[in-house]
């Protein structure tokens, strides 16, 4: 999975889940800017930061997606961070979050840096510790999403549609929040068509998406969809039938197939043999 753009798009979008993360309140992202920042006349890009807003006394957030083993990720985390302040002389605390999937991947050496790590100055996170999907807050669980195992994340991923569409008081843009669960699931699940991602959830909100409504702009310009979702969806009637039984085998109702895919339910009970 391409997890940088994943995180950087979800920070960006919903910088509120971040500071859930780290025990803040979510409002506090309203003080806050979020950027990947690249250092001059050398090869750092850090990952992400969280700037305040005309406040010298909030800190700086410096946000590391580490998805791999490296044992150089404190020292040129630690670089980074000393290099930043002293090119943009900001008077600002500062603190680092290094975000992991598992434990087990944090092998880089802690032992020159055990103050920061002891004082909470560096704080490193593991996703697969957060806690059950069920009991996280809707935005924490769908950063959990990207972790979750192939044969269980479907499952998981239908749980956080569901309570994001009957949350009534969701602090998150739904519609956003909706087209970033499916393209976790486009990454994770590369071999799936987004015509049967959508079939799959029977996400019907998804053709208000950008996502939808790009492929729909762009089809009404050139006539056609090709390799879009709406063409997906107005194909070949040959095509429709030849992806009942992928969706029949990741657990989707004959009526759900019959829905996503514009057909009647007769025509899908006669694919599956029913």
């Amino acid at each position: 999975m391409k997890t940088d753009s994943i995180f950087y798009r979800l920070f960006q979008q919903f910088p509120s889940i971040f500071f859930e993360l780290i025990d803040n309140p979510p409002e506090t992202a309203n003080i806050y800017q979020f950027a990947a920042v690249e250092i001059k006349q050398t090869a750092f890009r850090i990952d992400g930061v969280f700037l305040p807003i005309q406040d010298d006394t909030k800190p700086i957030y410096f946000v590391e997606v580490q998805f791999q083993a490296d044992a150089d990720i404190y020292l040129r985390l630690i670089s980074e961070i000393t290099l930043y302040l002293r090119q943009n002389k900001r008077q600002n605390p500062w603190r680092g979050v290094v975000i992991y999937p598992y434990r087990q991947i944090d092998t880089a050496p802690k032992a020159d840096f055990l103050e920061l790590f002891a004082s909470q100055r560096i704080r490193v996170i593991y996703l697969e510790e957060l806690g059950e999907t069920t009991s996280l807050p809707i935005g924490i669980a769908t950063i959990k999403l990207v972790i979750e195992a192939e044969d269980t994340a479907i499952n998981t991923a239908k749980e956080l549609i569901n309570r994001t569409q009957q949350s009534q008081n969701l602090q998150l843009p739904q519609k956003q929040l909706l087209e970033l669960i499916e393209t976790i699931l486009v990454y994770k699940f590369p071999q799936m068509s987004r015509q049967e991602i959508e079939a799959m959830f029977g996400l019907s909100e998804l053709k208000q998406t950008r996502v939808y409504q790009e492929a729909l702009e762009e089809g009404e310009q050139k006539g056609k969809l090709e390799g879009k979702l709406e063409g997906k969806l107005e194909g070949k009637q040959e095509a429709k039938l030849e992806a009942i039984p992928k969706l029949l085998a990741l657990g989707l109702t004959v009526e759900q197939i019959a829905q996503a895919l514009d057909l009647d339910v007769t025509q899908v009970q006669q694919v599956a043999g029913l």
